[in-house]
């Protein structure tokens, strides 16, 4: 009986060798299936989602292929998904009378066959698994403009003009705004921390909101940066808030998001908008803190940043109810791409944005 092996040579020779092996091996079991139940345990034994042979293919052959061969190992293990559908398909078609009789018949009053839609892209999906975690823990959803002014973006967020810490969010601004006073230029948002100023304009506190998005930065195009990603901050604000419920929260979604083993770490960081201000690290989930390549041998991997929020930033809504000698509040914010690169093993934030369809159907299975 056919069984997964440990590839050690990822040839183009060895890998054909291989998948003719594995073809042999389902054409010659689908063969022998002659009733139901020998259909039934031959779909479960070729593609059970735990522990199916195409389960053991993509986990034996294609995760542990070396980066250069990743593309090669891809297409292989995409035909051979292919050929095995098909194949436990076919045996489940023969499987049917061949006599038609009345109750057989095509109901051309019945809908139609839908075509699939696809899967969701691993930004989208695990952006909307931050938001459930949260949803889950009471917070609501905000959304705003990706076109903003620099007030909002910047100003408002306790970046006056002429602040180094602008020097950190090169932004892409909008043409022919030089006539304009500077707080009413329109640039592209760098952060989606503006949706949290707009929303405390609109709503008196208390406040817990998430606020996902879209955000621009004049970045060059590197394994670990792009111009265009995806951020989820948060925002809570009511009284006798601590930094203590923050670690608290943040604590409790990273274990949501990436097991209940996952432990989190905060340490000193600077953000203009929050004081104290903090960056959260998690324990590497490839492998378990132990120190590997993608922790850099630490243990740890930097994932967002966070603190309670300035009184600067409340005086900017101040008449809206959010009086800092009342009040408190924490924000924090994580990018999408880097969950998304922890959470399916990616070691290149430009495959997310690439279209590569063989690349997209690898980690939608």
């Amino acid at each position: 009986m056919y069984t997964v092996p440990q590839l050690t040579d990822f040839s183009g020779q060895a890998l054909n060798a291989e998948k003719e092996r594995l073809t042999d091996a389902v054409e010659s079991e689908a063969a022998a299936v002659k009733d139901e139940a020998a259909q039934k345990l031959f779909r479960d034994r070729w593609m059970a989602r735990k522990n199916g042979i195409l389960t053991q293919v993509n986990d034996l052959w294609l995760k542990a292929s070396p980066k250069e061969a990743k593309r090669d190992v891809g297409a292989l293990v995409n035909d051979i998904k292919i050929l095995v559908e098909s194949t436990v398909d076919a045996t489940a078609l023969g499987l049917k009378p061949q006599s038609v009789t009345v109750s057989d018949r095509l109901d051309i009053t019945l809908p139609g066959i839908r075509r699939p839609i696809g899967a969701e892209h691993p930004v989208l999906r695990t952006m909307n698994d931050v938001i459930s975690v949260f949803r889950a823990m009471g917070y609501s959803v905000a959304e705003g403009p990706e076109v903003e002014t620099d007030f909002y973006n910047f100003e408002a967020l306790n970046f006056p003009p002429n602040h180094p810490a602008r020097d950190t969010q090169d932004t892409l601004t909008i043409a022919d705004q030089e006539s304009k006073p500077l707080r009413e230029r329109l640039l592209l948002r760098t952060h989606t921390s503006p949706v949290q100023i707009r929303t405390m304009e609109q709503q008196k506190p208390p406040v817990r909101i998430i606020c996902p998005g879209k955000v621009h930065r004049r970045d060059t195009p590197d394994a670990s940066h792009s111009p265009v990603f995806h951020q989820v901050e948060g925002l809570a604000v009511d009284t006798n808030i601590t930094f203590s419920d923050l670690k608290g929260t943040l604590d409790h979604a990273m274990k949501a998001l990436f097991g209940s083993a996952v432990k989190t770490r905060f340490f000193p960081s600077f953000f203009p908008f929050t004081e104290p201000s903090a960056d959260v690290a998690i324990s590497c989930i490839i492998c378990g803190g132990k120190g590997c390549r993608t922790c850099k041998q630490t243990g740890w991997v930097e994932l967002m940043g966070c603190g309670m929020v300035d009184p600067s930033v409340f005086d900017f809504v101040k008449d809206n109810g959010y009086d800092s000698t009342k009040i408190s509040g924490f924000a924090f914010g994580m990018g999408v791409e880097r969950l998304a690169m922890m959470k399916y093993g990616i070691d290149d934030i430009q495959l997310l944005f690439q279209g590569d369809v063989r690349f997209l159907q690898q980690e939608s299975n």
